[in-house]
This record gives structure tokens, C-alpha cells and sequence, in this order.
């Protein structure tokens, strides 16, 4: 289910997107609260800011948009194959994700709370405002310690060659997201 509104207690952000006029200055194109998908009983919730579909990203007629756009009404997984995700993630306090895998290479950084990494060879590192996982293709989860607080993390997942660790396995909680396919 997708929505504007969200579980957390956390600020709505709101994401802002630039273009061009006809003389060429630059502009505001939109200015959007996040719009947010709920998981795991209003525990986790993703919100897809922007994605793209080839690299280098063509921003020339807004191509870049008009693919965005065309990828948010296909069934978005977890990854979009040979491009681009950024995605922000609400996590309740105490909640835990599932281990789970991505065929991607993911730039997460925590921005409200703390997240605990933790990997499936029981390595786990606490992660505190402003630090930054860099995720290869590993199985790994989200933990949020804390019992009272919320915590977010942005992530930006580039599709990825994985094939000598294996493929997506994302596991049990996240029920009405797709496959990535890639």
C-alpha cells in the first residue's frame, strides 16, 4: 500500500526536483512529500525518491522522468535492473528486517537513530547518524536498537554483477514487493 502519510514519528521529507526553463536557467520541476509503502505490520516503510534505468541517466527532454515514472508504475522491486534506486527506509524502534540479499551495490547512509549491520557470519557493527554501509552483495539485515526511537536510512542500490555469491533472496516481510528480476 502506498501513501503519504507514514507510521514513523520521524519528519516527512519532502523531495525536490530540478530541470531546466526554455532559457535554460534552472527551476524547480516538483517538490513532493515522500510517499511511503508500509511492511512488516507498519514496522519498516520504503519510500522510492527517484530511480533510473541506464547509466549514464539521459536528462535530455526529461527521458530521465518519463522513465521514473514509467518504472514506479511497473512493479518496482528491490533493485531496477542496469540502473538505479534511491530509497528512503523508516525503521520502528526495536524492529528487526529479515537477512536478506541483493543483486546490487548499495550506498546506505543512516540519517535519524542508530541501525545496527548485521551480517549472516554474525559480524555486526552499530551505526550511528551520518555513517555509511557500503553493501557488495552480501546477506545482511537492519536491526534498530533502540526500544523507543525511529530510525531512517537513504539508500541508493545500483544493479549489479553478483553471480559468485548468489542471487536476491530477500526472505519473509516484504510481501507485495517483486522480484527484481535482474
Amino acid at each position: 500500500m502506498t501513501s503519504t502519510s507514514h507510521t514513523s514519528d520521524l519528519r516527512q521529507p519532502t523531495a525536490h526536483i530540478t530541470a531546466h526553463d526554455a532559457s535554460g536557467k534552472a527551476i524547480v520541476r516538483s517538490s513532493d512529500d515522500f510517499a511511503w509503502q508500509r511492511f512488516d505490520d507498519d514496522k519498516m516503510a520504503f519510500s522510492v525518491l527517484y530511480t533510473t534505468s541506464k547509466f549514464p541517466a539521459n536528462l535530455n527532454n526529461e527521458a530521465d522522468i518519463q522513465s521514473h515514472q514509467a518504472t514506479m508504475s511497473g512493479g518496482l522491486g528491490l533493485v531496477n535492473p542496469n540502473g538505479t534506486v534511491f530509497r528512503c527506509v523508516d525503521f520502528a524502534p526495536g524492529y528487526h528486517a529479515i537477512m536478506h540479499r541483493t543483486k546490487s551495490l548499495d550506498y546506505g547512509i543512516l540519517i535519524e537513530g542508530q541501525i545496527e549491520m548485521v551480517l549472516d557470519s554474525g559480524d555486526i557493527r552499530l551505526m550511528k547518524r551520518g555513517d555509511v554501509a557500503v553493501q557488495r552483495g552480501t546477506m545482511h539485515q537492519w536491526r534498530n536498537p533502540s526500544q523507543t526511537e525511529w530510525a531512517r536510512m537513504m539508500f541508493v542500490l545500483q544493479d549489479s554483477n553478483t553471480e559468485d555469491v548468489g542471487g536476491e533472496d530477500l526472505g519473509p516481510g516484504l510481501e507485495g514487493l517483486p522480484p527484481s528480476g535482474n
